[in-house]
C-alpha cells in the first residue's frame, strides 16, 4: 500500500489503495515502517513528501480489515486481552512515531478526504498543505474510540488547546478553508495536482538547504515535545487497554456496517 520513489534529494511516498480511498489496513502500518527506515538510511534523501493516489489523501482505519487483528471481543476479564491489546496499540503508533522521527522533514499534500488515522498521520508530519476540496476529521470519537495513535498527542501543539479539544469532541468533519484558518496546513491550493507540486517544490526548496542544518532544526525542534508525546502515547495505549471494549464501540461498528445512526448509552 506504501510507495517510494526517490528522485534525488527529494523522497515521494505514496499511499496506494486508491480503490479503497487509501484506507489503513494491516499492509500500511507495515509499510510506513519500512520506508521510513529506508529513507532514514539514503544519505542522498533530504526532504519527503506523503501524498495519496486516487480520489482521498486517505479515509482513516480500515475497519473491516483492521477487525481480525483487533482483540475487542466482550467477555470476562482478560489479562492477555488486554496485554494484546495494550501492545497492537504501541505497535499501530510506530507507522506515526516513523513519520515524525524521520531524519528530514516530511510534508504531506493532502487532497479529498482525511479522516481519523489520516489525521494522525499529517499531525505527525513537520508541513501540511491542502486541496480546496479537502475534508478533515477526527472519527475516532463517533466510533465510539479514544484517538490513540497520535492525534490527541500532537493536534493541540499544531491548532491549540481549545481548537483540538472542540474538534475531538464533536468528531465533525471540517473544510480546507477552516483547517487553513486554525493552522492545521499552511496553504491551501486549488486542486489534488497542485497541491502536489507545491509540497514537491517545497520540498526541493528545503533539500537545497545544508541538510545536516534542517535535520538539526526538526532534530531540536522535535526534542522540545518527545518526552510529552512518547508519555501521552504511552498512556492512551493503556487506556484503551482497559477502557475501549464496550457496548458502545460494539453499538458503533454495528452501525458502521449497517450504514445507520448509532444511539449510545455510556455502557
Amino acid at each position: 500500500m506504501v510507495q517510494l520513489n526517490v528522485d534525488g534529494a527529494v523522497a515521494h511516498v505514496e499511499l496506494d489503495r486508491p480503490d479503497k480511498l487509501n484506507a489503513m489496513d494491516p499492509a500500511f502500518f507495515e509499510g510506513m515502517v519500512t520506508v521510513f527506515r529506508d529513507i532514514d538510511a539514503r544519505a542522498e534523501v533530504r526532504a519527503a513528501v506523503i501524498s495519496g493516489r486516487g480520489r482521498a489523501f486517505t479515509a482513516g482505519l480500515d475497519v473491516l480489515a483492521m477487525m481480525p487483528k483487533l482483540p475487542i471481543q466482550p467477555g470476562p476479564p482478560d489479562g492477555a486481552r488486554q496485554g494484546r491489546l495494550h501492545q497492537l496499540i504501541r505497535d499501530l503508533q510506530q507507522a506515526f512515531l516513523a513519520v515524525e522521527r524521520c531524519r528530514v522533514p516530511v510534508i504531506a499534500a493532502i487532497h479529498g478526504a482525511c479522516i481519523g488515522g489520516g489525521v494522525d498521520l499529517i499531525t505527525a508530519c513537520d508541513v501540511r498543505l491542502a486541496s480546496a476540496d479537502a475534508r478533515f476529521g477526527v472519527r475516532e470519537t463517533k466510533m465510539a474510540i479514544v484517538a490513540d495513535l497520535g492525534t490527541l498527542q500532537r493536534l493541540p501543539a499544531i491548532v491549540g488547546p481549545g481548537i483540538a479539544r472542540e474538534l475531538v469532541f464533536t468528531g465533525r468533519d471540517f473544510d480546507a478553508a477552516y483547517a487553513e484558518r486554525i493552522g492545521l496546513v499552511n496553504r491551501v491550493l486549488p486542486d489534488a495536482e497542485a497541491v502536489k507540486r507545491e509540497a514537491l517544490a517545497l520540498a526541493a526548496e528545503i533539500a537545497a538547504n545544508p541538510p545536516l542544518t534542517v535535520q538539526g532544526a526538526k532534530r531540536v525542534m522535535n526534542e522540545a515535545q518527545r518526552a510529552d508525546i512518547d508519555r501521552g502515547l504511552e498512556y492512551v495505549a493503556t487506556w484503551n487497554a482497559a477502557h475501549l471494549i464496550t457496548q458502545d464501540l460494539g453499538v458503533a461498528v454495528a452501525a458502521f456496517v449497517s450504514k445507520q445512526t448509532p444511539e449510545y448509552e455510556g455502557r
